[in-house]
């Protein structure tokens, strides 16, 4: 933070000057034209709603509202697997999770893998990433992993802490989520101590902390991250009044693998209104501090007169459903979860623009080998979003053709009893687990039910059969959930062998410690069953 605010030294106000007087090159020739400087800040957990009408209503978030001004929206993008590591081995990648495998937080991209930001590097570009990559494989707790390999037992077991909500600090103090804060200065100052002074083109990639909730240690040891933790300053960026409490159904109602994630996440019990607007607030404020520093960035570009010279972009691995259908965390195909923000702005970004088509993670790979002008492998997931960003025919600017009229998000991690495929297209949202047949499909019309609160699959049966020919010609997706349970068994047998005498200790003691003690044998029997 810099003298005071969180945009630094350059207010919004002077940012806005500074734009509107031409702080961006005039466009040139194409082949005249110097390649564009490149920031990605990608930050973790924003439901991407959040940046567009009606959810920017329920908190002020002026760097994401600068970047709207002076560049573009997408209104429906969203992430290829909602969960950390699978997420951002997709957008590392540009390649879809059933084809690197990355099936839970530990199983992510080999570590030599080659990104975009190494291609770009090679071809002249100065490359520096600060704080969250979390795409490759070895990564997160025993936990998270164990709890990823073993959902397919038959037992029903809490892994996380109830979510609540904690209040630190005082009115006036910006800094809540020190570490991201102190990466954000390290990006900063490259920003204004390096990159300044290069002659060729940067790649800078900003990967932050925020909003993910903070770790629970009042669950007892080994509780994941249940505490959605802010100040008063960033708690009062929140409209409360503009907070909408979700509408649930009933456990009995509940479709089974939700309820299954509902209960893993210590989400079944009674909560009052009062304590989901508390989470969805705390959550909000959260949002406005990672847009700060967004914010910081932005400011640093401008102090060194690099902002008409670089393109900008922000974006999440997924989103945060923040108690929408009985949960919070990510882990789900509905909206909160799986709708990131996109946003771009920079040389040749039309301005004020919002863009309909449904894109995804995927996409980021190609775009950043299309600014950087190099050529773009034909087997990647994703398309460029250049063509939209600047209103090109999408026949001029890919050998590939013009991009599809749908996206994939797919997810194999823990929290959920099965493999989930997500296909999005048009207003539809079509929903399908495991083989396809064993666990009951879900379709959303996304126009008339926003909300995703009625499963209309047996009212449109001609619909749901034509959207899940699609996804069979994407994926054949009950091999891929074959392929996955034979993984996760697999892992788990290796993992039970490595630990020998200490099995039953170790397992006991995961962050389901808390039910497991209750019942020890059952739970290991359970195991020995599926096993």
């Amino acid at each position: 933070m810099r003298n005071g605010g969180p945009l630094g030294r350059a207010s919004l106000a002077l940012l806005l000057m500074a734009a509107g007087a031409g702080a961006r090159p005039r466009p040139t020739a194409p082949g005249d034209q110097p390649r564009s400087n490149v920031v990605l800040v990608a930050c973790d957990s924003l439901d991407g709603r959040l940046t567009f009408f009606p959810g920017n209503q329920t908190v002020d978030l002026p760097s994401i509202n600068f970047m709207k001004r002076h560049g573009t929206v997408f209104l429906n993008a969203y992430t290829n697997s909602p969960i950390c590591c699978p997420s951002r081995a997709a957008m590392w990648s540009g390649l879809f999770t059933h084809l690197t495998e990355s099936w839970n937080n530990f199983k992510g991209l080999d570590p030599g893998y080659v990104t975009w930001m190494d291609l770009m590097e090679k071809h002249g570009y100065r490359a520096q990433k600060f704080g969250k990559l979390d795409f490759t494989s070895g990564h997160h707790s025993v936990s998270n992993r164990v709890e990823a390999w073993t959902r397919d037992v038959n037992f029903l077991l809490r892994q996380e802490g109830r979510p609540m909500v904690k209040l630190t600090g005082h009115r006036k103090q910006l800094r809540v989520m020190e570490r991201d804060w102190q990466t954000t200065d390290k990006a900063v100052n490259w920003i204004k101590e390096e990159a300044v002074n290069f002659t060729q083109p940067f790649i800078l990639y900003l990967g932050l902390n925020l909003p993910h909730p903070y770790p629970s240690p009042y669950a007892g040891e080994n509780f994941g991250s249940s505490t959605f933790l802010t100040s008063p300053y960033w708690l009062e960026k929140v409209n409360y009044e503009a907070i909408k409490i979700p509408k649930w159904s009933s456990l009995s109602e509940m479709h089974p693998v939700d309820y299954y994630s509902s209960y893993t996440k210590n989400c079944t019990g009674e909560f009052t209104k009062e304590e989901v607007r508390n989470i969805r607030a705390f959550y909000y404020a959260m949002c406005a501090e990672t847009d700060a520093m967004l914010g910081e960035i932005i400011s640093a570009l401008q102090d060194t007169g690099l902002l008409g010279k670089t393109i900008i972009i922000f974006t999440a691995d997924h989103g945060e459903l923040a108690m929408e259908h009985r949960q919070f965390y990510k882990m789900s195909m509905y909206e909160g979860s799986s709708h990131v923000p996109l946003l771009v702005m920079g040389p040749g970004v039309r301005e004020q623009q919002q863009i309909p088509n449904v894109v995804s993670l995927v996409d980021i790979y190609p775009t950043m080998l299309d600014i950087a002008r190099i050529p773009v492998p034909r087997n990647l997931s994703g398309y460029s979003l250049l063509p939209l960003l600047q209103e090109k025919a999408e026949s001029e600017a890919s050998l590939r053709g013009p991009r599809p009229s749908w996206v994939l998000s797919e997810f194999h991690g823990c929290n959920v009893n099965a493999s989930v495929y997500m296909l999005r297209t048009g207003k539809w949202k079509y929903i399908t687990y495991s083989d396809g047949s064993s666990v009951l499909p879900q379709l959303f019309d996304l126009t008339a039910d926003p909300d995703e609160l009625t499963n209309v699959a047996i009212k449109f049966p001609v619909t749901l059969h034509s959207l899940d020919k699609i996804l069979r010609s994407i994926v054949n997706y009950p091999k891929v959930s074959s392929s996955v349970q034979e993984y996760n068994k697999q892992q788990f047998i290796s993992w039970k062998q490595s630990l020998g005498h200490n099995y039953s200790s170790v397992i006991a003691n995961l962050r389901w410690h808390q039910d497991w003690l209750k019942d020890q044998k059952k739970y290991e029997n359970a195991i020995d069953k599926w096993l």
